[in-house]
């Protein structure tokens, strides 16, 4: 009897994440009737369709033991980089996605160089590039949107498959596959992984740990870069101003999902399903016209014990 109570103890904390989403699901049906129309619910992919694909960089990082906060302010350069690829003859649409992969891709191997090879802590290196990044946003875009041309990048942002799957919401899926095969079937996933339990036994046993942890760097830049394309799809200009505070979102859907901030621990789907859970809460709150600065405090408080609740689960399941 015991040995089953166990069990389903063990069930339960194992899939808290999900159980917390269909409750919130639930609670979301319950109070507002316009929760489930086809309309909302597809807003809701194309809107976070961006932030899931930050989401899994960000994972990745904080697999390692580190943090990422300039995903933000490269989303920002990412969409300003769009509009000026569109805007400048000769690049096109191939610039428009091009240069805002390249850009993040470069923001990421510079803080990867820091934080990897010099030894910065992420925290200082991250937050230097997120200043850096806006900051070029700003200068590129002198400080104002711009907009993009008519029939370009804007025509992805409202495209959707089939007539009711945003194409955006295709194109996160298939990075959360790609990021659930990387780390569940890869050597690269288990040794990303295994850099944050113990970077010093994956020394020891003769692995350079200082490539993995510029890679995943590298890695979160591409995915902000990418989310920077999305966000200029959706609303056919670049802006310098766009991202702001979307790293705390990013890190708290990891932590959402069971992500450890020390490193080791961490799941794509459960990510995926953070966001989610953030979506809802945002989405719940406007649907009943809750004020912009009261649904900041409420988000903040969910946050906060949805963090409690993950600790709490996570160290439950090593006694049972």
């Amino acid at each position: 009897m015991k040995n089953s109570g166990n069990k389903i103890g063990k069930i339960l904390i194992n899939n808290n994440t999900y159980i917390m989403l269909l409750l919130l699901l639930i609670i979301c049906a319950v109070i507002s009737p316009d929760f489930f129309t086809l309309q909302n619910i597809t807003n809701l992919l194309r809107q976070y369709s961006g932030t899931t694909i930050v989401c899994m960089g960000m994972l990745f990082v904080i697999l390692t033991g580190g943090i990422d906060l300039s995903v933000g302010s490269i989303v920002a350069l990412g969409s300003v980089m769009v509009a000026y690829a569109l805007t400048t003859k000769g690049l096109g649409m191939f610039g428009a996605i091009a240069l805002p992969l390249l850009c993040g891709l470069a923001c990421g191997l510079l803080t990867g160089f820091f934080v990897a090879i010099t030894n910065m802590a992420s925290f200082v290196a991250s937050l230097a590039m997120m200043t850096i990044a806006r900051g070029v946003a700003y200068v590129i875009s002198n400080g104002q949107p711009v907009q993009t041309p008519q029939n370009t990048i804007g025509r992805l942002g409202v495209a959707n498959f089939a007539g009711a799957v945003p194409w955006l919401a295709i194109i996160a899926l298939l990075f959360v596959v790609l990021f659930w095969i990387v780390l569940k079937y890869t050597s690269f996933g288990r040794i990303v992984i295994a850099i944050g339990s113990n970077e010093m036994a994956v020394r020891l046993a003769g692995i350079r740990t200082r490539w993995y942890k510029l890679a995943v760097y590298a890695i979160s830049g591409v995915c902000s870069g990418m989310a920077g394309i999305i966000a200029s799809s959706r609303t056919a200009i670049g802006t310098p101003i766009i991202g702001q505070g979307l790293e705390l979102d990013a890190i708290a859907a990891c932590v959402i999902g069971g992500a450890s901030l020390s490193g080791g621990r961490g799941s794509v789907l459960k990510t995926v399903v953070g966001v989610f859970v953030l979506a809802f809460i945002s989405n719940i709150m406007n649907l009943l016209a809750v004020p912009a600065y009261p649904q900041d405090i409420i988000k903040g408080a969910i946050i906060i014990a949805s963090v409690l609740l993950q600790e709490f689960t996570a160290n439950k399941s090593e006694t049972i």
